[in-house]
């Protein structure tokens, strides 16, 4: 390697070098790199959250102790919704490279194979389902809440973390997964609706042309009269009439990666406190971290099982 080489060292750097590479058509292997680094960033992000968790966790028993229920806010204006803020372009990076990448082969990302089958079992639409964000936020909830002690509650002390869900928190959340819903079934069915068109008139058509082509070549030991001119025309319909399926499916990703984000963004910018958020995407990230490295021993054990322990 020589010494002008400079390695990218973070997602960001490693997209904008492959872009470059590749003349401004990033593909499916340059994704898979860019989603590694992505991980690894998220694994660091996760970490800051968490760090940000106990240090306000420990704030908050000092003033507890001194009979002060109020954090500072000057801790949350300098501390923990810059460190929201980038964890949410974070997610809006990783959805705008996939936008770029999927232009180019939406097929590969509707079944990534950057993921485990233990993961792919459960995606939708080439990701994670948005009403999945709602189940979250309840179960860790509901864990949470759980975790107070007694006498926390007898004397109403607050929280400051997912168990401290308001009533009209949880009304404003109920509306926005009604909403998430209704919009996710549209996009379920508009998806149901393109891949019936894997069937329609022009794709049993060409069907049947191609086959009888490959029928007549398989027939003639000189079949140089059918390799010309007709092959050209075979591709290019091939070629025009999956172009169309393709474009359609980019439409629909498109939408589903807009409702995943917007799902997101809703929950942590307008419905939790930054305290809240923090205790939300600590829990998404681990989730997702934790989901990928199961999917991925578990495949592991699979090819290699005498590996595997008890």
């Amino acid at each position: 390697m020589s010494s002008s080489t400079v390695m990218p060292t973070t997602s960001s750097s490693y997209l904008s070098s492959s872009v470059m590479e590749n003349n401004n058509h990033p593909d499916r292997q340059t994704f898979q790199k860019f989603f590694e680094f992505w991980m690894v960033e998220q694994e660091q992000h996760r970490q800051q959250l968490v760090s940000a968790t106990k240090h306000r966790h420990g704030r908050r028993t000092i003033n507890v102790a001194a009979n002060q229920t109020t954090a500072s806010e000057d801790e949350v204006e300098t501390v923990l919704i810059p460190l929201i803020d980038r964890v949410m372009k974070h997610y809006e990076h990783y959805y705008s490279a996939k936008s770029k990448c999927a232009k180019q082969d939406v097929f590969g990302f509707l079944s990534p194979s950057w993921l485990s089958s233990l993961e792919d079992a459960f995606l939708w639409i080439g990701g994670w389902r948005p009403s999945m964000a709602f189940h979250l936020l309840y179960s860790k909830s509901g864990l949470q809440l759980e975790a107070i002690p007694l006498h926390h509650l007898i004397n109403g002390i607050s929280t400051d973390d997912l168990a401290d869900l308001s009533p009209r928190q949880l009304v404003h959340v109920d509306g926005l997964q009604q909403s998430t819903i209704k919009e996710e079934k549209k996009i379920t069915e508009m998806m149901a609706k393109h891949q019936e068109t894997v069937a329609d008139a022009s794709m049993v058509e060409l069907s049947h042309m191609v086959t009888e082509l490959i029928m007549l070549k398989s027939s003639h030991t000189d079949s140089a009269c059918l390799n010309g001119g007709g092959a050209e025309v075979e591709k290019e319909r091939v070629d025009t009439t999956l172009a169309l399926k393709e474009e359609g499916l980019e439409v629909i990703l498109q939408r589903a990666d807009d409702l995943r984000l917007r799902t997101l963004e809703a929950i942590v910018n307008d419905v939790l406190t930054p305290t809240q958020a923090v205790h939300f995407l600590i829990a998404a990230a681990e989730l997702h971290l934790r989901l990928h490295d199961w999917g991925k021993k578990r495949e592991a054990q699979i090819r290699c099982p005498q590996n595997s322990t008890t």
